[in-house]
């Protein structure tokens, strides 16, 4: 009897912390960005400079930061830039999609933020292999010249339930069509339509849903080999290995040539990388995979070391990366870029309501955003790593985490302050 009595206590709790929580994070607040006319912007390897946007003619960069990267095209066009920040995937909480197997949990308000950011991570990647770096949506500026001003999740909903009523009822089947299954066109057009495909296929992958393999569902059944339940805080670190794990066992055919490889200890071992581009998962192929290379670090104990600033905008000024997660004890970001010593960062902590991807033409529009000693951040070794085996598949099929990686990951608190 008391375990039944406790059960019900915990379900109500449940239910009580959903319900604020969907409240707490609904009022999206319109703010306004200020940006300097005078130094360049970065945005994933790209940058802008607003102040030669009359001019026509590429200003050159005036930070020693560029480095090896002074051949990024340096654009004039504010409408360039907010065109490229628009196109980002932004993936947010959400309310009442599918209940979360094992959990009486429709949303993830107040936990769920690092795993939304790390789909962002991932989703970024998946744009640079598919589409490229160039690309861009080409209604992402009707979005922002849209008055949408203070958003709650309930208008967001209304305007899901009159796009979905205004259909035919027709859906998709569900598992993602193929990127060659598209009608025919021709020139441009033809070009155009391949890539809008293959951008909600790619959105569809990260649907709330069981049968999406990043959806959150597939997230958290991969984090409960690491001892993770719905509801718990993950940190970056765990995050990342979820991810691997996730990309490794989805098996859409597209999904194939693609890997994530996890530095262990803010050490990269080139043989392992090497190894693991070359592991075909049993396919008939000689080709290499693809490879998303994600490093784990803490930076600095308490709060962020600003020794590393220099070196974080480095990084998000090259043009494969990807982005880089993490923030706040408890509290994620998905940082995309800079200006002077600004990070620009997407934000995950608003609530806005379930997008069935199953259907033909889902809307899209809810999908976009607009210590003094130095120590490296991780090195570049020769050979192999020898301490742990996260490459080798466990023989148990219930069990994807070796005993190494849950040791391993054991050693992450979920108070740390990391970036990925």
């Amino acid at each position: 009897m008391e375990a039944s009595g406790s059960d019900e206590v915990d379900k109500l709790k449940t239910k009580f912390m959903s319900a604020w929580n969907n409240m707490k994070y609904s009022w999206v607040l319109k703010t306004k960005t200020y940006f300097s006319r005078n130094s360049p912007v970065l945005l994933l390897g790209k940058c802008y400079h607003f102040k030669s946007e009359e001019e026509n003619d590429p200003a050159p960069v005036g930070s020693g930061w560029a480095g090896e990267n002074e051949h990024v095209v340096i654009y004039g066009n504010v409408e360039e830039f907010r065109r490229d920040f628009i196109s980002r995937i932004w993936l947010t909480y959400r309310e009442e999609f599918p209940q979360i197997e094992g959990s009486a949990l429709t949303t993830d308000c107040g936990w769920g933020c690092t795993l939304r950011t790390g789909q962002m991570l991932l989703a970024q990647g998946l744009i640079l292999h598919f589409l490229g770096r160039a690309w861009t949506w080409p209604d992402a500026l009707d979005i922002e010249n849209s008055d949408s001003a203070s958003w709650t999740s309930h208008t967001v909903k209304k305007l899901t339930a009159s796009f979905e009523a205004s259909l035919t009822g027709e859906r998709t089947p569900k598992v993602p069509p193929s990127i060659l299954k598209e009608p025919r066109r021709t020139g441009s057009e033809d070009e155009e339509g391949r890539n809008e495909l293959c951008h909600r296929k790619i959105i569809s992958w990260f649907g709330d849903s069981p049968l999406a393999c990043f959806g959150l569902h597939q997230l958290i059944e991969y984090g409960k080999k690491s001892g993770k339940t719905a509801g718990d805080w993950y940190g970056p670190a765990v995050v990342a290995h979820i991810l691997r794990k996730a990309v490794e066992e989805a098996r859409h055919p597209d999904l194939q040539g693609i890997t994530i490889y996890v530095a262990q200890d803010c050490t990269v071992y080139k043989a392992d990388v090497i190894d693991k581009q070359g592991i075909s998962a049993g396919l008939e192929t000689t080709e290499d995979k693809a490879i998303i290379l994600l490093v784990p670090v803490r930076l600095g104990g308490e709060r962020t070391n600003m020794d590393y600033l220099d070196f974080v905008k480095g990084i998000l000024s090259l043009e494969y990366c990807v982005g880089i997660i993490g923030g706040k004890p408890k509290q994620s970001y998905y940082f995309a870029g800079f200006q002077d010593d600004s990070l620009i960062y997407m934000d995950p902590h608003y609530c806005q309501s379930f997008v069935d991807v199953s259907i033909k033409d889902f809307p899209l529009e809810v999908l976009k955003a607009s210590s003094r000693e130095k120590y490296p951040l991780f090195t570049f070794v020769k050979g192999h790593a020898r301490d742990y085996d996260f490459t080798s598949t466990p023989t148990n099929e219930d069990d994807l985490f070796s005993e190494d990686e849950k040791k391993r990951l054991k050693r992450f608190s979920t108070e740390e302050f990391v970036l990925l």
